[in-house]
């Protein structure tokens, strides 16, 4: 499966150091619907397809990577907080601290999605600014071109 990152990649960007994971923590299909729900739409099909060809690539690196990192952080975060055992589902336990309030585990995920969407909008801004640049990239088919609510202000496009 052809992505755009691969999971040591997305490790490396969307985790700490001290939060060591197993590259086996992710799959390539974490990282496939990332891209296909949050960056195909802002992209448009053409030039993501450029862009898994290889075409672009400090593009990729310095706008995309990021946005996309933290977008496969957040689709996979609940699987993290959440165990699938034999005897049912479980909660991981900490040895060196409490665990995290329900709270706390939304405050997470709230603070990634809007850290993701702002990455988001950082590439799209950049397609706008150098669409010459970018042949394949339909401004017009740009779902981050519509009406939006960001910091409970409307802005439009």
């Amino acid at each position: 499966m052809k992505t755009l990152l691969t999971p040591v990649q997305v490790l490396r960007l969307a985790f700490g150091a001290s939060e060591p994971l197993p590259p086996e923590t992710l799959a390539a299909a974490d990282i496939a619907a990332a891209e296909a729900r949050y960056l195909r739409p802002v992209l448009g099909p053409a030039l993501h397809d450029r862009l898994l060809e290889g075409a672009y690539p400090d593009f990729t690196a310095d706008y995309l990577a990021p946005a996309l990192a933290c977008w496969t952080r957040l689709l996979v975060q609940p699987r993290l907080d959440l165990r699938t055992a034999r005897i049912g589902t479980l909660a991981p336990r900490s040895d060196d601290g409490a665990e995290p309030s329900a709270e706390a585990l939304r405050y997470r995920l709230r603070a990634l999605r809007r850290q993701a969407q702002t990455l988001l909008r950082r590439a799209a801004d950049y397609l706008d600014a150098h669409g010459a640049d970018f042949p394949e990239y339909d401004p017009d088919r740009n779902p981050l071109h519509r009406c939006t609510t960001d910091g409970g202000f409307v802005q439009t496009r």
